[in-house]
């Protein structure tokens, strides 16, 4: 089995929202933690972030936060909620023989979620590090890692993969 992490849209207009039940710093610092212990075992990291189709210059903090991306990782650019849609995420994962995604990031019911049912349709085993993702609301947060995520994967912590 070869794992990557993919962490969504750990950028700085996104992890400054009001998000809930982690706040975006706390999501982050997971994050981070999580990449450490991928990028140590040698475990591809993938980092993803969201850009506006069709506008001259982007939001200020649409880039990554700093220090996230570190030599080695794998950036993706996407205009759409997932990941994959309009990426090359796919084919980049394929050609490192990757079966299991573990997903983090921001936030839950969107980019992490609508990545995560593209990478059960392209075949891919999910995991979600469920401390280290949050919502727009703790409610819509719980329902989605309690109920829609087992469906697709496995739900696990920060601490199962650090």
């Amino acid at each position: 089995m070869t794992s990557a992490l993919i962490l969504i849209d750990l950028m700085p207009r996104i992890v400054a929202l009001p998000l809930a039940p982690h706040s975006g710093d706390e999501v982050l610092a997971r994050c981070r933690a999580l990449a450490r212990s991928f990028r140590e075992s040698g475990r591809p990291v993938v980092l993803v972030r969201v850009e506006r189709p069709n506008v001259a210059e982007q939001p200020p903090g649409s880039d990554f936060a700093d220090g996230l991306v570190q030599d080695g990782d794998i950036v993706v650019v996407k205009q759409t909620i997932g990941a994959f849609y309009g990426t090359d995420l796919d084919e980049q994962l394929r050609k490192l023989g990757v079966d299991t995604v573990v997903l983090a990031g921001l936030v839950t019911t969107m980019g992490v979620e609508s990545t995560a049912r593209a990478a059960a349709d392209h075949g891919y085993e999910v995991e979600f590090a469920a401390d280290a993702m949050s919502g727009l609301a703790a409610d819509e947060h719980e329902f989605t890692v309690k109920r829609t995520f087992p469906r697709f994967g496995e739900v696990r912590n920060t601490a199962d993969y650090t």
